[in-house]
């Protein structure tokens, strides 16, 4: 019974963990783009966001990541075994590099509070891809452990997957040479005299 109430609490904490860390660095790129808004809008947005920001780091993704490790050991506990599996070492070395990801994301919301950021709204788009293909690794892993499929089926489910990547990043930055355009137009468009 321990096993089934680890496995189903370890769920929710990998749920709100990976909920949190795909909005946050959502968070981070609209805060980023805020610095092209005219004043005072651009310090409203960034104050705001620096707020989303801290909340959602402190109350819904450090928690998460914390139930889902503290579940996931209280699962080892139950199969101490487990851990002789070569599935399971892959599956801890990225969820090792998701930690180090969660703990990034602080680093760069510190960065963004300073207006010490480098990075750029395309560079955090790319960067916000990270937990996705991490997420898909550890479920695929801990769904097939040792027999991980490499068939036609399982090439043409990470084609999928890449191309949907591919599609959003190309929508993004459709919809960025949209906003520009529209910009430049506005811009060209003489005032009226009052």
């Amino acid at each position: 019974m321990a096993y089934s109430w680890f496995k189903a609490f370890h769920l929710v904490g990998i749920v709100v963990w990976f909920a949190g860390l795909f909005y946050l660095v959502r968070l981070f790129i609209y805060h980023v783009e805020a610095e092209q808004e005219p004043e005072p809008a651009r310090t409203i947005l960034k104050n705001q966001y620096q707020i989303m920001e801290k909340r959602l780091y402190s109350i819904i993704t450090t928690p998460g990541m914390l139930v889902t490790i503290a579940m996931a050991i209280g699962l080892l506990s139950t199969e101490p075994e487990v851990l002789k599996q070569p599935w399971l070492h892959v599956k801890l070395a990225f969820v090792v590099l998701l930690i180090g990801y969660h703990h990034y994301c602080k680093r760069l919301m510190k960065q963004l509070a300073a207006n010490e950021c480098k990075w750029g709204s395309q560079q955090l788009r790319a960067l916000n891809e990270a937990p996705t293909i991490m997420l898909i690794l550890i479920v695929l892993l801990a769904v097939f452990k040792n027999n991980l499929p490499t068939d036609i089926t399982a090439w043409g489910i990470f084609g999928l997957i890449i191309a949907t990547a591919i599609t959003i990043q190309l929508y993004a930055k459709k919809r960025r040479q949209d906003k520009e355009k529209l910009s430049a137009e506005i811009s060209q468009v003489p005032q009226q005299q009052t």
